[in-house]
């Protein structure tokens, strides 16, 4: 097993052969009561012949185990203050307390167990298996929940049952082990043009109010799925980007735009009001001033304005976007997946409750919006241009 310790409790250490992984968790030396169990030497074997690294957290779970099952409850001398590695490896096997051996071996057992089935559940699904949707592309490989917007000659605006099945994948990558991360982009010239605003034509005046009740009730799930994803959510922008497409930008874990990109949320102009939880989270990260200049006066800004207001984690020349965004996708989707979960629910859970009900009353305004003369007067006009 080629696994990396990078860090326990702060000290870096250096890529580990099978061998020296071994050593890790099991020791050097020789066991005060040798493993007599077939199932717990075939566990031992196993581990060994794992091909990704588990994370330091679940290693020195193993190593304890597998000290409290050979040898009993802790009796090494607590290590000192400088050794980083070793203080944590004891730490992790005085934690066990009493725990007999036979419940350790058999703790040690399924843990091993667990992490080997995984494996072999990655290896064994099709990357191109699945669910598809019209107007998305799903790629599900490498660990990463890929949907890519699909509707170039619409400039990838999404229509009511886009806004449905987005959610659907957002809820199979949440609920799979076979994933650590999701990335959302667009295929083609465009990001997302935003709401197909032709999910408001083709209603007469005495549909309107169903037609009204029954985005609120889309839209509201919409977001509730970005604000209720728990593994990192990633968001690569290849060209402008309108409307909701820019508003749950602010739900994200991270934003990547090429610096051919433009953000704008016409809001006002269309006689609606802002949504995806934009009217507290933008004015959170950009201020009030700036975040009122898009959402109450339609200012359309460049990726690098985008930057400079938080919205956007970096911008990376278009030449050069695919190529380097690939990369990290790839890197990140190779980091300990519940580390990553874990750090993500520590920096959400302060604002999660807020974020739903903020979501309730934007889809709430949002009914009455498309119910009002103003909106539908605007959306009118829009389509006469057009």
């Amino acid at each position: 097993m080629n696994s990396v310790i990078s860090k326990v409790t702060g000290l870096r250490c250096t890529s580990l052969s099978r061998e020296l992984f071994s050593r890790y968790i099991h020791g050097t030396s020789v066991l005060a009561r040798p493993a007599h169990d077939a199932q717990f030497e075939d566990a031992k074997t196993r581990l060994n012949s794992l091909k990704e690294d588990p994370g330091n957290d679940v290693k020195l779970q193993i190593y304890g185990l597998f000290k409290q099952a050979t040898v009993g409850k802790c009796n090494a001398p607590k290590p000192g203050m400088v050794d980083f590695v070793g203080k944590a490896k004891w730490s992790a096997w005085n934690a066990l307390g009493d725990m007999s051996q036979d419940d350790a071996q058999q703790a040690y057992i399924k843990l091993v167990n667990e992490l080997a089935a995984q494996e072999q559940t990655e290896e064994v699904a099709d990357p191109g298996a699945g669910v598809q949707y019209d107007g998305i592309k799903i790629t599900r490989e490498n660990k990463i929940f890929h949907i890519r917007l699909n509707r170039p000659a619409k400039k990838n605006a999404i229509t009511w049952q886009m806004y449905r099945d987005i959610g659907k994948c957002l809820k199979e990558a949440a609920e799979s082990d076979a994933y650590s991360i999701a990335v959302l982009t667009g295929t083609g010239d465009y990001y997302c043009s935003g709401n197909d605003l032709s999910n408001f034509t083709n209603v007469t005046p005495e549909k309107i109010p169903a037609m009204a009740k029954e985005g609120r009730e889309v839209l509201l799930e919409f977001v509730n799925s970005f604000i209720n994803f728990p593994k990192p959510l990633i968001s690569l922008i290849n060209g402008p980007a309108v409307g909701i497409s820019v508003t749950a930008l602010g739900l994200c874990d991270a934003v990547y735009a090429t610096d051919k990109a433009t953000f704008h949320t016409p809001f006002s102009a269309l006689g609606q009001s802002p949504e995806a939880c934009s009217s507290y989270v933008f004015p959170k990260i950009m201020g009030p001033a700036k975040a009122s200049e898009m959402l109450l006066f339609n200012r359309k800004i460049t990726a690098q304005e985008a930057k400079e207001r938080n919205l956007v984690s970096e911008v990376i020349p278009d030449a050069l976007f695919e190529k380097e965004t690939t990369e990290k996708m790839l890197q990140y989707a190779k980091f300990p997946p519940q580390s990553m979960r874990l750090s993500k629910v520590l920096n959400r859970s302060a604002d999660l409750e807020i974020l739903k009900k903020v979501n309730e009353e934007e889809c709430k305004l949002l009914e009455e919006r498309w119910q009002s003369q103003e909106c539908i007067k605007a959306i009118m006009s829009f389509f006469a241009r057009k």
